[in-house]
């Protein structure tokens, strides 16, 4: 799945369409020329152009610490620090009287660079963690001896992600230790090239180390991956359900069933994380749904799957059902199949889903699964466990909604209502992950962290509406958020208006602006000014304000609040 240094090389002298273009800076101790590349060649694959502002090696401190540094004038919007595990070493050698509290004056030294970055700019901190060196000065002992760079080395990555990660929202890791894990010390270090470069990353984990980095980029920009499609036979368990019958399928904890075992044992904990689940099976619904109904082993129940989907249709087909239930975008799904005929025709017939070529023995699927990364995330709440539940209501709504030959009628029958509040320390967290995941229907595309929010909280220059929808068969959690800035005394412009795609042809639209428009009079103001931003993913809304009444002006929409006759919806604010 990962493309060479050669071949993403390449990538930066072809002709490609316009994309999103993110400025990025690179800081290094160590040489960065070809992370450089291999970064910019990623980005292109991912769908984004990074400017790269590249310091000479060894610079991390001046252009941090120097408000006039070059660092500063380029304004980054993420900002890339790669401190290598050898020059730790060496720093750690000079530090022989204070080696007990090496990894604390380390962090020490990493949070004033945080801080810095924070005071003067919006830019997010990605932070490289460190590849493990046994020195063997000790051996195993290393581990109780406090003074050891073993222990001072593993004490600093566990202090980075407690104590920096953790408790500051604009700070995140990438991890090359486990990258290391994964892929071996020998694989990504050459002494050779570093003692003659100065270079510590080989040619061949370049690669792997820039999609890894680029990876929390497209996470924070809103391009992750939020659901696992998977076939059955020989992929979820082995054997053939129709043919071998229920007991005779290979799961548990003998041979090779232990290797299906495990592989459902992560695929369950993806969807505790939030990822959605669905199944596409070549199979009789009835047999396909025997196992997670009937088979003592089985990890994976039928509750854990959001849409499942079992017949002798076409597979690309059956995704294109799955995804119209869902209304999330193809370039959100990983297809799972063991079968590379169905591999393939999902591949040409839908070449946004991404369809990782599985390994022919099972016992590699997850080995394989693993170094790919496939389901990078930029946040994780409590409530992403209640995603498949509102998925499964979903479908629901859908299949009543074909019993009702008027949708006003459906409407009112679903007697829904909604919850209107400002920001709060208690949405915090899910108006952050919404902006972060919502790119269909989003008017700017502007994301947020629990950071931004905070500010959003205590601005006297922004209202803020956060939007929850209940119904009869369901509660749907907080669906849309509002945030409007002050521009004058007569305006209010709508910075971001972002909706979740699930509560679609409701009437939300409608009741939404009723609720923008009875705070914009309350408050004073004549006019209600929004903006559409043009993005790859959100044409959906590009009618939105002139299907709602605003008038075009140049490149903004604007609504006259006294002029404005409050919607017809079905929707009640909660009491």
């Amino acid at each position: 799945m990962y493309k060479t240094f050669s071949e993403l090389k390449k990538e930066l002298r072809r002709d490609i369409p316009q994309l999103k273009k993110i400025k990025v800076a690179l800081l290094g101790d160590t040489a960065t020329q070809f992370l450089n590349i291999a970064l910019r060649g990623t980005a292109i694959n991912e769908g984004f152009e990074f400017e790269v502002f590249e310091a000479d090696f060894g610079q991390i401190s001046r252009q941090i610490l120097d408000p006039s540094s070059e660092y500063y004038e380029f304004n980054a919007d993420y900002t890339i620090i790669f401190e290598s595990s050898h020059k730790l070493l060496n720093q750690y050698y000079k530090s022989y009287h204070t080696q007990t509290a090496f990894a604390e004056n380390k962090i020490s030294y990493i949070e004033e660079l945080y801080r810095n970055i924070q005071s003067r700019t919006k830019s997010r901190v990605i932070y490289c963690n460190f590849p493990g060196i046994n020195n063997q000065v000790f051996g195993n002992f290393a581990h109780k001896v406090e003074s050891s760079f073993v222990f001072q080395l593993n004490k600093l990555n566990y202090l980075l992600s407690a104590e920096l990660a953790l408790k500051n929202d604009n700070f995140f890791i990438a991890d090359l230790l486990s990258i290391q894990n994964k892929w071996g010390r020998d694989f990504m270090f050459s002494p050779s090239i570093y003692v003659n470069t100065e270079m510590v990353l080989s040619l061949d984990s370049l690669p792997i180390v820039a999609h890894h980095m680029t990876d929390v980029i497209s996470s924070l920009e809103g391009k992750f991956k939020k659901c696992l499609i998977l076939d059955l036979d020989n992929t979820t368990w082995g054997g053939i359900i129709g043919d071998d019958g229920l007991e005779k399928i290979q799961i548990g904890s003998l041979g090779i069933g232990k290797a299906f075992t495990e592989f459902q044992y992560w695929i369950k904990a993806l969807q505790k994380r939030g990822v959605i689940l669905a199944v596409c099976s070549k199979n009789d619904e009835d047999k396909a749904r025997e196992p997670f109904e009937k088979h003592p082993d089985m990890i994976l129940k039928l509750e854990d799957i959001a849409v499942f989907v079992a017949n002798w249709e076409n597979k690309a087909d059956n995704i294109r059902k799955i995804q119209n239930i869902l209304n999330i975008g193809f370039d959100s799904m990983v297809f799972l199949d063991d079968n590379p005929f169905e591999r393939n025709i999902v591949r040409e017939n839908l070449p946004e889903v991404c369809v990782p070529e599985l390994p022919e023995d099972p016992a590699e699927y997850l080995e394989y699964l693993y170094g790919l990364n496939l389901f990078e995330t930029a946040s994780f709440s409590e409530n992403d466990a209640e995603r498949t539940k509102q998925y499964q209501v979903e479908a629901k709504r859908a299949v009543d909604l074909d019993r009702f030959t008027n949708v006003e009628d459906f409407l009112k029958s679903m007697a829904m209502t909604s919850d209107v509040k400002s920001f709060d320390s208690f949405s915090k967290p899910r108006v952050s992950q919404l902006t972060q995941r919502s790119n269909q229907f989003n008017l700017r595309t502007v994301r947020y962290t629990e950071q931004d929010v905070e500010s959003l909280i205590n601005s006297e220059e922004h209202y803020t509406l956060s939007f929850t929808l209940e119904d009869k068969y369901g509660d749907n959690g907080l669906i849309c958020v509002i945030v409007m800035e002050k521009t004058d005394q007569e305006t209010l412009f709508i910075n971001t208006w972002l909706m979740s795609c699930r509560v679609l042809k409701r009437g939300m639209e409608d009741f939404t602006l009723n609720t923008i428009v009875d705070a914009a009079r309350k408050n004073g103001y004549k006019y209600v000014v929004g903006e559409y931003l043009p993005t790859a993913k959100n044409q959906m809304v590009k009618d939105h304000y002139e299907r709602l009444g605003f008038t075009a002006e140049k490149d903004r929409w604007i609504l006259n609040v006294h002029d404005y006759q409050s919607k017809e919806v079905f929707i009640s604010p909660k009491i």
